[in-house]
């Protein structure tokens, strides 16, 4: 981040870069301070509130700090990721999977980030809302078996190499081809192809999206390879609205290494294997008198930790590192012994589908925004729609009114949705209901009163059907459950033109 000299306010400087002097974020990403300087200088980059000059940056971490306990003696994070609750709680949602992997778990909640400058509206919050799915598999069956279903569809995807090279334009792929190329796990690629499914559903055309990998130095520090999944937005370009990351065995290992609990899993042989193996035994009557309280987990990290690992680290180094705890060679001893092995332990990996939800809203409402001869219409998808349906009466009079509220009242007891709206006239009703994104609106009007039928209006194309009042329920539940087309919902009628 740099301060503004003059205003004294303080902004961080790649998104500047970004902006005034449109490079990309590939470019600022491995910048140095000094570099950063250097750029600032070169492309003379102001302050976006006062025009002053700015200051030296500095590097800034974007966790929230906070203290913990009555006496404020416990420094605390606000959490940047939903995903540690997953990893932290691995043994209990591997129990509930009955032992068996894959598995998957995902979490919904509040993160926090302390960012310098949040100028995007809901793009870049402090306070946003996250979706980290963690699904976890064995490495040595890495296979998808739901692959063969989506081999075929297309990603565009913008690789590491590409990028590097400064080429912005996607290239499109089938899955089959991008495992062979771009894509390291199959469950990455599943879980990718997923998310450009979901988007769609949302609005986002497969044209208006791309996945763009992270190089290197652009990659968190748990991340094997990394794809964003980006969606074009018509104030902020593209724009990341998921990220796809395979994590490997990263957090698993780090909690288990300094909580000292056992994350790993049982994996059966079909066959018991006879094995001559070299044992680590702990010398518990050296361990307890110098590790006191902590020998227990000491102890319980020893016997999990590689023999070969910790044998050539007392060789070469004269002691290991269990978790914070110096080990000595006297502390342990190497046994050869005859074991009869039924399987083996390991730690899973992982591959991790995260979702901003906010910008998820804010891509659906963009997406959802047209305009008809004028007229705001919000295309929201039908299954997304807040109101699902309204319900006007022609007039107000001659029992039109109570008869709209008796339809109203039970569509509302069949679980819809529904809104009431008798202001105005006809045509004002529709276009406040077209604003609102309600899907269908269905007028009762004079020949309801006599054959027990009422019209219903499409908010997309305003085309208008005819239809019985006893089938309605059923023909609105197919409807919103995308069994049933609008036009399938009864007789064509000519609508008003004027509406």
């Amino acid at each position: 981040m740099a301060a503004c000299l003059k205003c004294q306010k303080k902004f961080r400087v790649d998104h500047l870069l970004q902006e005034q002097a449109k490079m990309t974020d590939t470019q600022t990403e491995n910048l140095n301070l000094n570099e950063i300087y250097t750029q600032i200088k070169r492309h003379k980059i102001k302050c976006p509130e006062c025009k002053g000059d700015l200051g030296q940056p500095k590097y800034f971490m974007t966790m929230f700090t906070t203290t913990i306990g009555p006496y404020s003696d416990a420094i605390g994070y606000g959490r940047p990721e939903a995903a540690q609750g997953i990893f932290v709680e691995f043994k209990r949602l591997h129990e509930i999977a009955r032992e068996k992997l894959p598995f998957g778990a995902a979490q919904i909640g509040h993160a926090l980030r302390n960012e310098i400058s949040p100028r995007q509206g809901p793009i870049r919050l402090r306070e946003f809302t996250i979706a980290d799915i963690e699904f976890f598999f064995d490495p040595e069956e890495p296979h998808c078996p739901l692959l063969k279903h989506i081999e075929d569809e297309t990603l565009r995807l913008i690789p590491a190499a590409r990028k590097q090279s400064g080429k912005n334009e996607p290239v499109e792929v089938t899955v089959k081809e991008a495992l062979k190329e771009y894509i390291k796990v199959e469950w990455q690629a599943y879980f990718m192809v997923l998310a450009k499914k979901f988007l769609e559903e949302l609005g986002v055309e497969e044209n208006r999206q791309r996945f763009i990998e992270k190089l290197g130095w652009e990659r968190a520090h748990y991340s094997s390879q990394g794809y964003d999944q980006e969606i074009y937005l018509d104030r902020w370009g593209w724009t990341e609205v998921s990220g796809h990351n395979y994590r490997t065995d990263y957090d698993l290992e780090h909690h288990r290494e300094h909580s000292g609990a056992d994350l790993q899993v049982f994996k059966r042989y079909d066959k018991p294997v006879l094995k001559e193996k070299i044992v680590l035994e702990p010398v518990l009557v050296k361990i307890g008198p110098i590790f006191k309280k902590d020998a227990s987990k000491v102890v319980a990290i020893l016997r999990q930790s590689d023999v070969r690992e910790v044998e050539t680290c007392l060789k070469t180094k004269g002691s290991f590192m269990a978790g914070s705890f110096k080990v000595l060679p006297e502390h342990v001893r190497f046994v050869k012994k005859e074991i009869e092995e039924t399987g083996k332990r390991f730690t899973p990996h992982v591959v991790e589908p995260s979702f901003g939800m906010d910008r998820l809203a804010y891509a659906v409402l963009e997406y959802a925004y047209n305009k008809r001869n004028d007229r705001v219409v919000l295309k929201i998808p039908r299954d997304l729609a807040p109101i699902q349906i309204g319900v006007f009466p022609l007039v107000t009079k001659d029992g039109l009114a109570e008869e709209a509220r008796s339809l109203c009242n039970m569509l509302v007891i069949d679980g819809f949705r529904v809104e009431y709206d008798e202001a105005g006239s006809i045509g004002r009703r529709y276009a406040r209901a077209d604003e609102a994104g309600t899907p269908i609106c269905i007028t009762i009007d004079y020949r309801t009163m006599k054959d027990q039928t009422v019209t219903l209006r499409d908010r997309d194309s305003w085309s208008q059907v005819r239809t019985m009042k006893d089938n309605l329920a059923t023909n609105l539940q197919q409807y919103f459950l995308f069994k049933r087309e609008f036009e399938e919902m009864g007789k064509i009628v000519q609508p008003n033109k004027k509406l």
